[in-house]
């Protein structure tokens, strides 16, 4: 996700248009879990607080309608989009494999610097943890994540990634995650943390893999059932 602070690099990016500034915002409160999927999109409410019209704010919505974050709906106006199991049986593999090759690019590409940043992040994560935050471990999970692809240096792989992403984010709102559920995803991201300080790119692109299609992937179907069991 495009975000408005330096990135591991240090870089500045350039000011955002109105349209960029809405787009990301109204993805950042979707995927924040501010709007859960299946919920209608307030055009009224977010005109008042981005101080706009209609206008370019439905442009926005067709713009995050073509991201797979929202859809369009006939009579009805836009709604958060719904994940389905054939999506999480499908898209999860691919991000793995993303992942996995932005993760051998880590391992040639990070300098010290990077890989103490990384190192930051996962200590951060691990905090939270063993402290019960789960919104703020996920919002580092994320940066973590995106970091590896900054240090990748490949804008076609991170241009794929963003475009799953937000699909595949979609769904940790749904996810309730148990105590082991928890300590799974912590034990694979000590896994994850150490490969990379190894430089084993061939045992991190591994790990990554398993992660996504397995860890991330099972929990993400069991909260899909749960949701369509309650509903």
């Amino acid at each position: 996700m495009a975000m408005s602070h330096r990135n591991l690099r240090g870089s500045v990016p350039a000011r955002r248009s109105l349209h960029d500034e809405l787009v990301t915002g109204i993805r950042e409160m979707i995927l924040e879990g501010r709007f859960r999927p299946g919920s209608k999109i307030p055009e009224r409410a977010l005109c008042e607080h981005f101080g706009v019209s209609r206008t370019p704010l439905r442009e926005s919505l067709k713009a995050l309608a073509s991201e797979g974050l929202v859809q369009l709906i006939p009579n009805r106006g836009a709604i958060v989009a719904m994940i389905t199991e054939k999506e999480i049986d499908e898209l999860f593999p691919i991000l793995g494999a993303l992942e996995a090759l932005a993760g051998e690019l880590v391992c040639k590409r990070a300098k010290k610097a990077d890989l103490q940043a990384l190192r930051a992040l996962h200590e951060e994560m691990v905090e939270d943890f063993h402290r019960g935050a789960e919104s703020a471990y996920r919002r580092l999970n994320q940066q973590f994540h995106q970091a590896m692809f900054d240090i990748a240096e490949n804008s076609a792989l991170s241009e794929l990634y963003q475009q799953l992403l937000g699909r595949i984010h979609l769904i940790r709102f749904l996810v309730d995650k148990t105590e082991t559920d928890w300590q799974k995803a912590v034990e694979d991201h000590e896994r994850i943390i150490a490969a990379i300080e190894a430089r084993n790119g061939p045992r991190l692109a591994a790990i990554l893999k398993i992660h996504l299609t397995e860890t991330a992937a099972d929990l993400s179907r069991q909260a899909l059932l749960r949701q369509q069991a309650a509903g």
